[in-house]
């Protein structure tokens, strides 16, 4: 739809979409009004019971993991449990609170926003969906929210800690810092919890305003001159409630602002150490570290208020001095920070992480029905994943790798500068999501990507890559499958196809821990038992009764890490400690 060019035209659409967004409007406010008291108690009840009822499990294991780590040595281990004991009383109170205020947000947002969605483009029965949207959705979103969270405290935590208890540090020596230089760095930290508390405060107290104009005033352009963001009709109520509700994000803006500081004045103290163990190893410095540490807690204002001013469009630069702060860095008084590309070139199109975790379990959904219907997914690996006695099974573990196997040499055989799903698309450093999450196994997945790509496997090698990969928990299922390897496989590449396995397992069982990963699992689970029971059903007489009692199991599943989960014999670790080698 073309947009209304003149004033009058503008100022018309303005006022004829305003009774319909009022009443829009209106109408979320009644169903959140109605709606957020049981959102509400779902989600106070649920997320404050998991938290206080696997609190005391949660600092004994800790505790535990800490102390039996090979990572590092004792200095390390004691810094560890100050700091783990902190955050663990800080979790208690933060969870607590935040299940009350989280849903209260919810349980009133959820339904208005659900309303105003409802009569977006290509919606059918819009009056209907205004009135229904957002109702029992809201509830069940809830409780969604109660079960991912219980999924990231049970399957996800422990995941963690067993990578902690169990990993080897490399080379066999643990990391360890000199405690003479401890009393530098806490000083140089203390300065900048102190300067940068205060300083960043004001800086954002004294941008607010200005964060908040300019947002209204960009905001009413684009809803008049039905431009940017809002040039479609069915998006302007949504300019409305952003008008509205951009206050609220200027208030989080700057709450972000103020306990940022925190993280970038504890900086200070990896400076301080950095540049001491350089002036050990180099005996280049000729600077006290401890200046170096108070250098760089002044310059992080400096920059703080270049990068404030850079996202609000303000004059570049900034009036505080900026100092050397590392031997290879230049002193300067001020500056200009590129923008960050989310700010500058924002690309259509872009796949959150969640929707590619929803690519993916697709995917494994649709491989696993085509193994199920081979033979090689068996029901005894779904009652065994649904019984949690493997951490490190075909289901739990080998499938997902497998998938990404595939997308991996789909990849490399089309020469690709990313990643190609089986859909079509394709993943590059430019269209990627711009999230932290997602570049931790996106790099790795590049890096095996060109490895594949080098070895230049022939079609025997990647079969049998694929059935190694798949099956390199079960040795002996392995054999079963490619009882002879292939005849041009030598040594070097039964290493490299070794290494790969691994590799790729590890990568699994780190995107398993993503909070909304192991609800998909189960998911996938539930339906490849459903797909084994149709399958063996038609098959076999007896099988109706062997499925019935695998179903039964389900709800077994849902309360067990599937995913993970620690084993008591050494072999069982030994294979975990392996199988999370990067």
């Amino acid at each position: 739809m073309e947009p209304p060019s003149g004033i009058r035209a503008s100022a018309w659409s303005f006022f004829k979409f305003l009774p319909f967004f009022l009443g829009l409007l209106l109408l979320g406010i009644i169903k959140g009004a109605l709606l957020f008291p049981w959102a509400w108690l779902i989600m106070m009840i649920g997320i404050s019971a998991l938290v206080l009822g696997l609190w005391p499990m949660h600092v004994i294991w800790t505790y535990y993991c800490i102390i039996r780590s090979k990572l590092v040595g004792p200095v390390i281990k004691l810094l560890l449990l100050v700091a783990a004991s902190v955050i663990l009383v800080l979790w208690l109170i933060v969870g607590i609170v935040g299940s009350v205020l989280i849903g209260l947000v919810y349980g009133f947002l959820a339904p208005v926003m659900a309303t105003f969605d409802a009569v977006g483009e290509g919606k059918e029965r819009a009056l209907y969906h205004c009135f229904v949207d957002g109702t029992w959705s809201t509830i069940t979103g809830s409780c969604t929210v109660v079960r991912d969270l219980k999924d990231l405290l049970l399957h996800s935590y422990f995941s963690i800690m067993d990578d902690l208890r169990f990993h080897s540090p490399p080379g066999g020596e643990p990391y360890e810092i000199r405690v003479l230089d401890i009393p530098g760095a806490l000083f140089a930290a203390a300065c900048g919890f102190l300067v940068d508390g205060i300083m960043f405060t004001l800086i954002a107290f004294y941008k607010f305003p200005v964060m908040l104009f300019k947002g209204w005033k960009r905001l009413i352009e684009d809803l008049v001159g039905r431009e940017g963001p809002f040039l479609e009709t069915a998006c302007v109520p949504f300019a409305g409630l952003a008008i509205l509700l951009w206050p609220f994000a200027v208030f989080g803006a700057f709450l972000a602002s103020v306990i940022s500081s925190v993280p970038l004045g504890a900086f200070a103290a990896v400076v301080v150490y950095q540049v001491k163990s350089w002036s050990l190893i180099m005996s280049l410095c000729q600077e006290s570290s401890l200046i170096m540490g108070l250098n760089y807690v002044i310059s992080s204002v400096a920059i703080f208020d270049e990068y404030t001013n850079d996202v609000l469009d303000m004059a570049p630069g900034s009036c505080f001095p900026r100092f050397k702060y590392r031997e290879n860095e230049a002193s300067t008084e001020g500056g200009s920070l590129s923008r960050p590309a989310s700010f500058m070139d924002k690309q259509d199109g872009k796949k959150a992480p969640s929707r590619l975790l929803d690519h993916l379990f697709e995917e494994c959904k649709h491989r696993g029905e085509v193994l199920v219907a081979e033979g090689v997914i068996t029901p005894k690996d779904i009652e065994e994943t649904k019984s949690g006695k493997f951490g490190i099974g075909v289901l739990n573990v080998g499938l997902p790798a497998y998938v990404i196997l595939h997308a991996l040499i789909r990849s490399a055989e089309a020469n690709s500068a990313g990643l190609i799903l089986s859909d079509g698309s394709e993943i590059t450093s430019d269209n990627r999501p711009k999230n932290t999450i997602f570049d931790w196994f996106f790099d790795p997945l590049m890096v095996i990507k060109e490895q594949i790509k080098a070895q230049n496997f022939t079609e025997e090698e990647e079969t049998y890559l694929k059935k190694r990969v798949l099956l390199t928990s079960d040795p002996k299922r392995l054999k079963e499958v490619v009882p002879h390897l292939p005849s041009s496989l030598n040594e070097r590449k039964q290493a490299e196809i070794d290494a790969l396995s691994r590799r790729l397992q590890g990568i699994t069982r780190s995107i398993s821990r993503y909070p909304t990963a192991k609800r998909r699992f189960d998911d996938l689970v539930r339906s490849l038992s459903e797909e084994l029971e149709r399958i063996m059903g038609g098959s076999q007489s007896g099988s109706v009764s062997q499925m019935r009692k695998l179903r039964s199991g389900i709800t077994r599943m849902l309360s067990q890490r599937s995913m993970g989960k620690r084993t008591s014999n050494r072999g069982d670790d030994r294979e975990v400690q392996l199988t999370s080698d990067p």
